[in-house]
């Protein structure tokens, strides 16, 4: 594959994933809230979380993400607590509606891009395990395909 393939392939993705469907701005319509700070709430999905490790998963600087919690707990979708062992530490972690207003978020980012309808079952299985193989998707290894095919 020549650079120029790959930079084709990249801006087709980018076409096809973020301005198809525009996923931030559909989050941003239905939550009510903008795309980072819905993230921040998916990302709490997975559990409450200290306020230095959730800047590290979403790769944010902490003071940012001290604004966007700030905002958050302001509208009832999180809570900010100090740590049990450190009360220097803050652990966030989502309310019920939070908990809510994060699964519709998740539902939205989740939705396939229109454009894939336009591929008949053998495409879409071929750029599946293309996809899986470029993103060394261990899903793919797991399934006893170490190359990802």
């Amino acid at each position: 594959m020549t650079e120029s393939d790959a930079s084709r392939a990249h801006a087709a993705m980018t076409r096809l994933v973020l301005e198809q469907a525009n996923p931030r701005q559909a989050v941003a319509d239905a939550t009510g809230i903008s795309f980072s700070r819905a993230r921040v709430l998916r990302r709490l999905l997975q559990g409450a979380a200290r306020m230095t490790e959730l800047a590290t998963r979403l790769g944010t600087d902490k003071p940012y993400l001290t604004v966007m919690i700030d905002d958050l707990v302001q509208r009832g979708l999180v809570t900010r607590e100090e740590a049990p062992d450190d009360r220097r530490a803050k652990v966030v972690a989502l309310t019920d509606a939070g908990r809510s207003l994060a699964a519709e978020a998740e539902r939205i980012v989740a939705r396939p891009a229109p454009g894939l309808a336009r591929l008949d079952p053998g495409e879409l299985a071929t750029l599946v395990r293309l996809l899986e193989k470029a993103a060394g998707d261990d899903a793919a290894i797991s399934l006893g395909r170490a190359d990802g095919t």
